[in-house]
């Protein structure tokens, strides 16, 4: 009898040699390949991601690679979560054909220098707060689209300052690749999933609901002539959470990410605070106009 489960089985691979080996073999069958980059701690959340590229791919690769190049605090580096084995076991569980889980010096070399000019883009909200960080995420990105060489990538609209930086990347620097904004995965109780969530004690996890409750408050209430008056709402309501520091509530033009006028084709909300010792980000889009 044939043994279906080889077809299901996860291909891992830990050096950009065996992984590049493998899809060439991919493309030489004529097959699409999606690709998922994530720094692993995976929930239902990425599992979406890899789910909505099987629908549109014949391959699907995911990436898992904690990225020393974005992280501006060395504390919050070693903190970040890592369980790649519970993490293969979603992988086999949603049927995803690759994983890529290169060490560090799989991807960089040393003293290794990058720099590419995003523009404003990059200072803006997050970028404020962790300088340098949106450097270390096109690095890292462009490294491995050029290692896959995806047909199309997807990522999470919870992180979406990030996929308009990529975007940018991909349009300078002129990359053969498709991307996808993947709608955000919520807890029953609204809570963005996240890999940080695992840091929130039940009491903060409590009250980081203020985020979501704020941000569906935002959408319920929205007014494009009256924007000014929901944003200062919005943050006098977070910041009455106790336990939560807001760093930022942003209603935001969706392509600039500058403070949204209501001509805007696209406006998103935007929020980040700290929930106990934990940041946390999260959106909501207002306006879809493009």
């Amino acid at each position: 009898m044939p043994n279906f489960l080889n077809s299901l089985q996860l291909n891992i691979f830990s050096t950009r040699q065996t992984l590049q080996q493998h899809l060439l073999q991919t493309r030489a069958a004529n097959k699409t390949i999606g690709f998922v980059p994530t720094m692993g701690a995976l929930h239902q959340g990425h599992l979406s991601l890899i789910e909505l590229a099987k629908q549109n791919n014949d391959e699907i690769t995911c990436s898992i690679f904690v990225n020393p190049s974005q992280f501006n605090d060395p504390k919050d580096l070693e903190k970040y979560p890592r369980t790649i084995e519970a993490d293969i076991r979603l992988l086999e569980q949603v049927n995803c054909d690759v994983l890529f889980n290169p060490a560090v010096n799989e991807i960089y070399d040393d003293n290794e220098q990058w720099h590419l000019n995003i523009g404003e883009l990059e200072h803006l909200l997050e970028g404020k707060f962790r300088p340098g960080h949106y450097q270390g995420v096109t690095q890292v990105v462009y490294k491995l689209f050029n290692i896959v060489k995806p047909d199309t990538a997807f990522f999470g609209q919870k992180d979406y300052q990030q996929f308009l930086i990529i975007r940018k990347m991909v349009e300078l620097l002129d990359m053969p690749v498709k991307l996808v904004m993947c709608p955000i995965m919520r807890e029953d109780d609204g809570l963005a999933m996240s890999s940080r969530n695992i840091h929130l004690t039940p009491e903060d996890r409590r009250h980081a609901l203020i985020l979501s409750k704020t941000l569906n408050w935002v959408k319920h209430n929205f007014d494009r002539s009256n924007l000014v008056q929901l944003k200062k709402e919005a943050e006098l309501m977070i910041s009455a959470e106790p336990g939560v520091e807001l760093a930022y509530f942003e209603i935001a033009d969706g392509d600039t990410l500058h403070p949204a006028d209501k001509n805007a084709q696209n406006i998103v909300a935007l929020v980040a605070a700290k929930v106990g010792n934990t940041r946390l980000i999260d959106n909501v889009v207002l306006v879809h106009g493009s």
